[in-house]
């Protein structure tokens, strides 16, 4: 066994390998070869495989969280093992590499997700569960009907959009985003590079619903085949109590399933109350869940 840097190269085992662990989650080869080879522009990001006999068996990414104002707060994202190679140390090796590339760049509080049989492991290196996120997933043969949009609403793919405003409504709508750390440091290049610029980013399905020329609520899809992510759905404070949030999704997913989407996956805070009301009425059923663990670096 040994732990390196991806490689571009990697994309299609990464990929497989995720499937594997986390049948819930949507990311392509495309999307995850560019991750690879063009990282995202905040500063010191870094993905690792681990390998035996040149099959990639593990996979870990972090970085320094450049999107709250919390101070040295970092991110272990997607920390995962193939289930045939679990117990033996290559998870460890994993997260010892994870936490030595970040601690030199000031690090000192981070977080990792875990499923509910990975709470032993995460308890052992010193992790602390500390929120819960539901996964759910819903069918969408058929779609959920759309209802009638409100007088003065307007339903718009985000094609037709300037991503600059689709950035500040994101940015508005997500300043009280529940978590461990607030979401209040999203740059106009970070984001464009997460949500813009993916490449399993569908403009054409993910919906925004325009209020006299402002965008008032979205909903945000990641399509990799017949499958799709309900990348984040927001509404804009200012717009709230009016079911605008649920009116965007709604035409968002019936868009994907009019383009051969044929299942929505998407992720909730368990204190997130109004989004898992909407997605309980469009249908969605819970399929899996993780925690956040935190910890502190030394």
């Amino acid at each position: 066994m040994r732990i390196r840097v991806a490689r571009p190269d990697d994309a299609a085992a990464v990929v497989a390998l995720r499937a594997a662990v986390y049948p819930y989650l949507v990311r392509g080869v495309e999307s995850t070869h560019k991750m690879i080879a063009n990282p995202p522009p905040s500063p010191g990001w870094t993905a690792l495989v681990a390998e035996v006999d040149d099959r990639v068996v593990g996979w870990v990414s972090a970085e320094p969280n450049n999107t709250t104002s919390t101070a040295n707060f970092g991110n272990i994202n997607l920390l995962h093992v193939h289930p045939e190679y679990r117990r033996r140390g290559i998870g460890t090796a994993l997260l010892a590499a994870a936490t030595g590339h970040l601690t030199p760049l000031g690090v000192r509080r981070v977080r990792v997700w875990a499923q509910a049989d990975a709470l032993p492991f995460a308890h052992r290196h010193g992790f602390e569960p500390s929120r819960e996120l539901r996964f759910s997933a819903l069918d969408l043969d058929p779609a959920p009907a759309l209802p009638d949009p409100p007088p003065g609403v307007r339903l718009r793919p985000i094609a037709e959009l300037d991503p600059h405003l689709l950035y500040a409504a994101d940015v508005a709508s997500a300043v009280d985003e529940p978590g461990d750390v607030p979401v209040d440091a999203v740059s106009y290049q970070s984001w464009q590079y997460d949500v813009w610029d993916n490449v399993g980013l569908d403009k054409t399905a993910s919906t925004a619903a325009e209020v006299d020329g402002e965008i008032a609520a979205f909903s945000l899809v990641k399509r990799d085949g017949d499958r799709m992510w309900s990348d984040y759905t927001g509404s804009v404070p200012a717009y709230r109590g009016r079911g605008l949030a649920r009116l965007a999704k709604t035409a968002a997913l019936r868009r994907a399933a009019a383009a051969g989407v044929r299942v929505a996956y998407t992720s909730n805070d368990e204190a997130n109350a109004p989004m898992l009301a909407i997605n309980s009425r469009l249908g969605y059923r819970p399929v899996a869940a993780e925690w956040s663990c935190l910890a502190d670096l030394t």
